[in-house]
């Protein structure tokens, strides 16, 4: 895959039979995003198999224009990388979103679609804006491709019990209703962050825990008790976390523990990727440490049960 970041007037000149192309956030690249990618399969197939591209935004487009507003992230930009090579894309477009919003549409469709990268066909969701104050729509997409030579295709919104967005999937995950992200995403919600040092009493009862610090502005599932899966490298062991304060030790801060199982090496400083697969329960302050035990005990056991 070929990733372009920073101004696209920097990019090299594109070359070759042209791209089809699709612009969005892409945030989560869930299903509704899948149906467009999908779109774009068979457009670039029928021009002669040419390259298929991705032009997304970094930083999410609202940090910069009502940073008190910005949604949390479902995705970083590396993984939203990571996710479009393995749906197959090949040329991502990383846009520098600062550099990029006071473009007009049609200086965006000039020196971006058509000069940076050749664009042939572009594929858009029908919600699509773009442009300087989102003033771009699909008519003056359309223009522009009548002036540059290319098609536009604009690719219905997939229903569920509604459309599919990255919004009512950070709701979903703020709900705890990880189940429900999953299926939207079509793949379990994967929240990465570094293991940092803790107090090490989860040690201390036999259940030692990997505390992981996602990055600032991820989505982060409601407290309670998941399993899940741990992405250690190339490996998943499954797991058991606790999204919290820990009230039982009368915590105070909120802290994501991942206890793996069937796992005994140190995590400390490694990033690792917790794929949250189900709810088992909420949080709970117990009597003592005798009982949250207990209750761990059950817990590891549904995780196993559900997991396999």
């Amino acid at each position: 895959m070929i990733v372009l970041r920073g101004n696209p007037e920097d990019w090299p000149e594109p070359t070759g039979p042209g791209v089809a192309v699709s612009i969005g956030n892409y945030d989560g690249i869930h299903l509704g995003h899948q149906t467009v990618l999908s779109d774009l399969a068979e457009r670039a197939a029928a021009l002669g198999g040419i390259p298929r591209a991705v032009l997304t935004f970094d930083p999410h487009p609202a940090v910069v224009m009502a940073p008190e507003r910005a949604p949390r992230l479902l995705t970083t930009i590396e993984q939203r990388i990571e996710i479009l090579e393995y749906l197959g894309v090949d040329i991502v477009g990383v846009l520098p979103f600062e550099q990029v919003r006071t473009m007009t549409p049609e200086r965006f469709v000039r020196d971006v679609l058509a000069c940076g990268l050749g664009a042939r066909v572009v594929a858009v969701g029908s919600n699509f804006r773009f442009g300087h104050d989102r003033v771009g729509d699909i008519e003056s997409l359309r223009a522009g491709g009548a002036t540059f030579g290319f098609e536009v295709d604009v690719v219905p919104l997939l229903e569920g019990d509604g459309p599919v967005s990255s919004s009512a999937i950070r709701a979903m995950i703020s709900a705890g209703a990880v189940e429900n992200a999953r299926q939207a995403l079509g793949r379990a919600f994967e929240l990465r962050g570094v293991v940092v040092g803790g107090d090490r009493r989860g040690r201390s009862i036999g259940f030692p825990t990997a505390n992981v610090a996602p990055p600032v502005g991820m989505a982060i599932p409601a407290r309670g008790v998941y399993a899940a899966r741990a992405r250690v490298g190339t490996h998943l062991f499954p797991a058991v976390v606790n999204v919290g304060v820990r009230p039982t030790f009368d915590g105070e801060q909120e802290v994501i523990e991942a206890h793996l199982l069937d796992f005994e090496d140190e995590l400390y400083g490694q990033t690792i990727g917790v794929l949250f697969e189900r709810r088992l329960r909420d949080e709970k302050k117990f009597s003592g440490v005798d009982e949250l035990v207990e209750q761990i005990e059950f817990d590891v056991a549904d995780a196993r049960g559900i997991l396999g």
